[in-house]
């Protein structure tokens, strides 16, 4: 999944890329009101993450702009200005979050997981979009192109624990342990099996590989 990052400061913003990165995030860092894209949509990032006061203009103007062309991208606002009227402002502008600094960066990577789910999930909260691929958490079942998929019970919950990141790579062995639920602790070859199974099914190309790491699901048409 692909972050921009605007903010002007040097020690956080490289603080920040750091811990993407680690995520499995894939980040454009900007320090300027006046590099940002005129247009999410031309940028082709997931998320943003936006500090309002920038050394060239407004971050809240910006955020405007984005919600004024009725883009829906998930914008995250990161900044000193904590005051009520402050938040609300931002909030009201069409942000899906607000974290006042200092912060811990753990605690906005959660924030920025939570949005990413927020926004995976549909109007009704019961079906998740990825493209063509749709899962039903409480119907426990998946379609592809509107048709149901032919899943088990272990590779609807693989599926479900890479949806429920909304596009973030999950790190294997959290996958390994979200199937433990419907029995015994999976070893990763078990994983591995279940992963290939899984791809078969939805289409290799849906599922991200880092290696090492862990996997995302992909949108794809």
């Amino acid at each position: 999944m692909h972050i921009l990052l605007i903010e002007d400061d040097l020690s956080l913003g490289s603080a920040l890329l750091e811990a993407l990165k680690l995520e499995g995030f894939s980040v454009q860092w900007l320090r300027r009101a006046g590099d940002a894209p005129h247009r999410l949509d031309d940028a082709g990032c997931a998320a943003v993450l936006l500090d309002l006061g920038l050394p060239d203009g407004s971050g809240l103007e910006l955020l405007k702009r984005w919600r004024g062309q009725n883009d829906a991208t998930a914008i995250l606002l990161i900044t000193a200005q904590g005051e009520l009227d402050q938040r609300l402002a931002g909030l009201d502008a069409g942000a899906d979050d607000y974290l006042v600094k200092p912060f811990a960066i753990p605690e906005l990577l959660a924030r920025l997981r939570s949005v990413r789910r927020r926004q995976a999930a549909q109007s009704s909260g019961e079906e998740w979009a990825f493209g063509v691929l749709s899962v039903l958490p409480r119907q426990a079942m998946a379609r592809l192109n509107g048709a149901p998929l032919d899943l088990t019970p272990r590779e609807f919950q693989l599926l479900l624990a890479l949806a429920e990141a909304g596009g973030q790579v999950v790190n294997k062995h959290k996958l390994a342990q979200a199937m433990e639920p419907l029995g015994e602790a999976l070893d990763m070859t078990a994983l591995q099996v279940h992963l290939s199974n899984l791809r078969r099914k939805i289409g290799a190309q849906r599922i991200g590989t880092l290696r090492g790491v862990g996997y995302w699901l992909e949108s794809l048409s």
